[in-house]
């Protein structure tokens, strides 16, 4: 395949371009040029400023594309580009979107909690909305606008040990510092996901027959509490943990409720994901 990636010279986004070139496939990044990568000349690169239509439609018009991922997606108008800049250049467009569509809530999140196809569409750039809303507006538009198929994968907080977030190793660092962290409901339950299968679940969503949005997470949530027990029984210390948080203790997993996603509608597709216990731990150890 002719595939085109937007942003992949990181974290899962990284993974699934190896991926792709280990199947064969003629893999093309295209990104602000900010980031060096290691693909050599197993890839081609294209510049592009992802908030410029102009720029967008040059990517767009180097190639005729069997598939489209783009990780890099945060506004309505960004959206609105790419469905105008790929009207007729491409057969499958593949969407990065995030658990953050859906309300926090003690029930697991289904894809038709949020639905995209008749949400209203507020134009706009990345600085007008919160992470949340910017999605949910991205969504909007693709599932509204584009003339080409579209699938939006919802995914979770991602895990692994190249996050360059280090959002696990803040509390790890906070626990073995005797540090507080600020976390205001530590009963809240959470999905996770691991690099490595976000990146292997968007390479195989390429060859499968699924439109839509899909949400995409490891088997089994877990509690806040649950997290830092683990992470607690690793260093040998207790976690001190507030309510109340400030800009420093802010916990990046502080939730006000739980948070989480079934899987059912990518089983039924073909696509069963580990279960969080098969790996959590092991992470947990190496990092």
């Amino acid at each position: 395949m002719n595939i085109l990636v937007l942003g992949g010279t990181r974290f899962f986004g990284k993974k699934l371009v190896e991926s792709l070139l280990e199947e064969g496939h003629n893999v093309t990044i295209a990104t602000r040029g900010n980031t060096a990568d290691d693909f050599g000349d197993r890839v081609k690169r294209v510049r592009l400023e992802r908030t410029s239509s102009e720029s967008l439609k040059e990517v767009a018009d180097a190639d005729e594309w069997d598939v489209v991922y783009d990780n890099i997606c945060y506004s309505p108008n960004d959206a609105l580009y790419a469905c105008e800049a790929f009207a007729g250049k491409v057969k499958r467009y593949i969407f990065t979107s995030t658990l953050a569509v859906y309300p926090f809530g003690a029930t697991r999140n289904k894809e038709e909690d949020f639905n995209p196809f008749t949400y209203p569409i507020k134009f706009g750039n990345k600085s007008d909305f919160d992470y949340a809303e910017g999605k949910k507006q991205c969504e909007a538009v693709f599932f509204q606008k584009a003339t080409f198929p579209v699938c939006a994968v919802r995914f979770p907080i991602v895990l692994g040990e190249d996050d360059y977030t280090r959002r696990l190793e803040f509390h790890s660092e906070r626990i073995a510092h005797e540090m507080e962290i600020g976390m205001p409901n530590i009963e809240a339950i959470i999905s996770f996901i691991h690099s490595n299968e976000a990146a292997t679940f968007l390479s195989w969503l390429k060859d499968a027959s699924v439109e839509g949005p899909i949400n995409a997470c490891a088997g089994g949530e877990i509690s806040l509490a649950d997290l830092l027990t683990r992470l607690e029984e690793q260093l040998g210390k207790k976690a001190i943990v507030i309510q109340e948080s400030t800009p420093d203790n802010h916990s990046p997993y502080g939730l006000p409720d739980s948070w989480y996603m079934e899987t059912i509608k990518a089983k039924n597709a073909g696509f069963v994901f580990t279960e969080l216990e098969d790996w959590l731990g092991a992470l947990i150890r190496r990092l």
